[in-house]
């Protein structure tokens, strides 16, 4: 992506909707986009892990992870294993650890803030369903920008 998400805002109007609230980035790529794909999941990352995993070509992660601040969602190892298996991003509607090592990983992360305590790992979840985070509802498939003025979400490509 290379157009501002400022720049698709004035262009498309209401076929862009900016997500609500701060997200701060963490990762060492701070603009990204692709399709996104969703999990709907409350302080346990297993489903994350295993969403990883997969080839993300060129994906977007969305974590709905119910803005819980008591652990994180993310760390080191998953966002090595992201960069590994091709995903752009991971917007995770709660926590992250591991800072440093996220902040040299080539791909986007932005959270709610940081958290050193790691999540269960029961299973619980659900991958690719609509969920409702930061003011939208997000369903797989739709797309997602992002860069240092926020993040934008539109029902498919614009470009």
């Amino acid at each position: 992506m290379t157009t501002p998400t400022a720049d698709l805002c004035d262009e498309f109007g209401d076929a862009v909707r900016v997500l609500e609230g701060v997200f701060t980035s963490y990762g060492g790529v701070v603009v990204f986009g692709g399709p996104i794909s969703t999990i709907a999941t409350f302080e346990d990352n297993s489903l994350v892990r295993e969403a990883l995993a997969e080839p993300g070509e060129g994906r977007v992660l969305v974590v709905a992870g119910g803005g819980s601040t008591r652990c994180a969602m993310v760390g080191g190892n998953l966002a090595e294993m992201a960069v590994t298996n091709g995903w752009a991003g991971i917007v995770v509607d709660g926590c992250v650890r591991d800072a440093a090592e996220l902040a040299v990983a080539e791909v986007g992360i932005r959270a709610r803030g940081t958290c050193p305590r790691r999540s269960v790992k029961q299973g619980l979840g659900d991958r690719d369903v609509t969920v409702t985070m930061a003011g939208a509802d997000l369903s797989s498939g739709m797309w997602l920008w992002a860069d240092g003025d926020g993040m934008v979400l539109v029902a498919g490509p614009l470009r």
